[in-house]
């Protein structure tokens, strides 16, 4: 007790106050990062930029000429220039990919900065959220210019494209230079949060200059015929129409478990496939996911590791008077106790950095089983087998919701993996706390073993519990299961009726623990595939009441009704020229006008006869091989839409369509 009360006094002890010695910090100052202002501010620069901008999109809507318009005027009037084709499989997704990620970057800046717009300098509370939603709209259109050069296939989209590019790189190179550290959440949040943008410029400043040295003798020229008349839709037919070699395998092969595993494996892993581009959106929406992950995973470890770091590094002894109070006595020794605070802390730290590393990596691997999901559905719809994405049959035509969310796939995609993420990182934080803080360290030090006592007091109920069901199936396999004649059949079944009736109880309890167990991994499974849209979270019958997945296959109609590499490539042929009418740089260009040729009239030729049959027969045997395009001929759109879903005859207008002709021949023979 004396011993007690002298630790007290000593520590209650305010002699120092009094000394002559100065006071000495127990806990260092904390750093204070200042603003700071680059040279090239964001005012000036974005200033510049946007003029610049200006007058590149002015000079290529210069040369984008809208031949419908005036066309005895300049060759037509200059006309507003598409940033990209996005239902364009052949063009180049790298440019593409690059502004997206880019812009997705800034789209982050805005939503956590101070200042939503570089013109505003400390807006007003009730005026900032006014600012952001003009910001939402201001950055894209700066960045329009930037994709739009691609679109013009030629030295001088090339040539602006280059001079775009690289001031955007050097400016923001430069400014990152200048002011590496800055105050908002972490002082090197801002260049590490602007790494994937300048990744995404740098490639853009390599890449045009790299087409510009490509493109050099196509000076003045646009080459949009890049799409149809590519090798690689002809290619995409030859391969489909190729005869496929069956590989004979015996029926009582049966996979090793290895091989199981190695087969489950890689369809996780994306391998590129020859005679199979992926769409443009899909290739964004990929680019904007990883870039994602890379935002949220930074943002998780910047707002939680430096504030739990500082804490730690706060500890001091007056933890043990606290965790007192509480009634918690870790050790008589308040330096002990210190370390021990300190080491739970640091042990905390290291389960939340492993948890942002595990959700990183399953949001990536989910990631990579989508583009596996997306080349399966794709090739399954162009080959007209619906099934493999819809429940029931279903026509694959633009629609109003369809173009609503193929306008939209590419951001819903980024959302939902952002939020994902983030759901993932609380759930997988709680599981590893739990594990680390109940089992891992009770066991390695001997202390604290909550949970151990609880199943010590209950191991005769678990073991009970085990043993009921592992008496259920040894049962099941040797007495009430018996072969005979190669088939299986129910054997003793007064005991296995006497069996079920005396376990009634027990497998009460039983299904308890099922229903737990159901809850979790229902639980864990929606939440890993929480950012996939190829998949649905619901069940097969309800599965269009999942927003996620009703938005994919809404998409997927665009692309394949509208993107379909045979129904390309058949107008790709119906626009060649004879030889004797001119060159192949008199074909016409644009896929649309392709598209457009073969559903307006036109008029017949005067051709012979075998060319005639010639071309039927590979119209009918086109239309054998692609039912998904049996329904964009004009002979079947004047059918009612029911009449004919994706090229297949609906049977039961058939048959509905059937019974009045018999009653009709009925009431005649009378």
């Amino acid at each position: 007790m004396t011993s007690n009360m002298s630790d007290v006094h000593e520590y209650y002890d305010y002699a120092d106050l009094y000394s002559n010695e100065p006071a000495r910090a127990t806990v260092p100052p904390e750093e204070i990062i200042l603003p700071c202002f680059p040279t090239a501010s964001d005012k000036l620069y974005h200033t510049c930029i946007a003029a610049l901008s200006l007058v590149v999109l002015l000079i290529l809507a210069a040369f984008t000429k809208r031949k419908r318009l005036c066309p005895g005027f300049l060759k037509g009037v200059p006309g507003l220039l598409s940033p990209v084709n996005f239902l364009d499989h052949t063009q180049h997704k790298g440019l593409a990919g690059a502004v997206f990620g880019g812009l997705f970057c800034r789209l982050v800046v805005v939503v956590l900065a101070k200042n939503p717009l570089p013109f505003t300098e400390d807006p007003a509370p009730e005026n900032k959220e006014y600012w952001k939603i003009l910001a939402l709209f201001y950055y894209p259109a700066l960045y329009y210019p930037l994709l739009a050069c691609g679109t013009l296939h030629s030295r001088v989209g090339y040539v602006l494209g280059s001079l775009l590019s690289w001031t955007h790189f050097g400016v923001l190179v430069w400014q990152k230079v200048d002011c590496p550290q800055t105050p908002e959440i972490y002082k090197f949040y801002s260049l590490l949060s602007s790494l994937p943008q300048i990744v995404c410029l740098a490639f853009l400043s390599f890449q045009y200059p790299l087409l510009l040295f490509k493109n050099s003798g196509t000076a003045g020229q646009t080459n949009t015929s890049e799409d149809l008349h590519s090798s690689y839709y002809k290619e995409y037919v030859k391969k489909i129409l190729r005869k496929k070699v069956t590989k004979s395998s015996s029926s009582t092969f049966k996979p090793t478990i290895p091989s199981r595993i190695s087969a489950a494996l890689q369809s996780y892993i994306y391998t590129p496939e020859d005679g199979f581009r992926f769409p443009l959106k899909l290739v964004i929406s990929a680019v904007v996911s990883i870039i994602s992950v890379y935002q949220v995973m930074l943002l998780l470890v910047l707002l939680v590791i430096p504030t739990l770091q500082k804490v730690r590094g706060g500890v001091n002894e007056d933890i043990a008077f606290l965790l007192a109070g509480f009634n918690i006595i870790l050790s008589e020794n308040r330096a002990e106790v210190v370390e021990i605070v300190k080491y739970y802390l640091w042990t905390v730290e290291v389960c939340y950095i492993s948890t942002v590393t595990l959700s990183g990596l399953v949001t990536l691997v989910m990631l990579m089983r989508s583009m596996v999901l997306h080349r399966s559905n794709l090739k399954g719809l162009y080959r007209g087998d619906i099934y493999s994405v819809y429940n029931r049959q279903r026509s694959i035509r633009p629609s109003r919701p369809a173009i609503v969310c193929w306008m939209g796939f590419t951001s819903y995609q980024a959302a939902l993996v952002c939020i994902a993420l983030l759901i993932q990182t609380l759930v997988f934080f709680i599981c590893i706390l739990w594990f680390v803080f109940l089992i891992l360290i009770p066991i390695l030090y001997g202390k604290n073993l909550i949970l151990f006592r609880i199943l010590k007091v209950m191991w005769p109920f678990w073991l009970m519990l085990c043993l009921v069901v592992i008496v259920q199936h040894v049962m099941a396999k040797f007495a009430f299961l018996k072969k005979d004649a190669g088939t299986r059949d129910l054997d003793n079944r007064q005991g296995l009726f006497l069996l079920t009736y005396l376990l009634f109880p027990v497998n009460v309890l039983v299904g308890v623990l099922l229903g737990v167990w159901r809850i979790v991994i229902t639980g864990l499974f929606n939440i890993i595939h929480l950012g996939r849209l190829d998949i649905s979270l619901l069940n097969r019958g309800v599965e269009s009441f999942d927003p996620g997945y009703r938005c994919y296959v809404h998409y997927l109609k665009i692309e394949v009704s509208q993107s379909h590499p045979v129904m390309k490539a058949f107008c790709s042929v119906l626009l060649q020229p004879p030889a004797s009418e001119g060159t192949a740089g008199q074909k016409m260009s644009v896929v649309e006008e392709g598209i457009q040729l073969v559903q307006q009239d036109k008029k017949q030729k005067m051709i012979s006869n075998s060319r005639r049959a010639r071309g039927r027969w590979w119209l009918v045997f086109t239309l054998v091989n692609n039912p998904s395009l049996v329904t964009s001929r004009k002979h079947f759109q004047a059918q009612s839409s029911e009449a004919f879903l994706n090229g297949t005859l609906n049977r039961t207008t058939k048959e509905s369509g059937s019974e009045p002709e018999k009653t009709d021949t009925k009431s005649n023979d009378v």
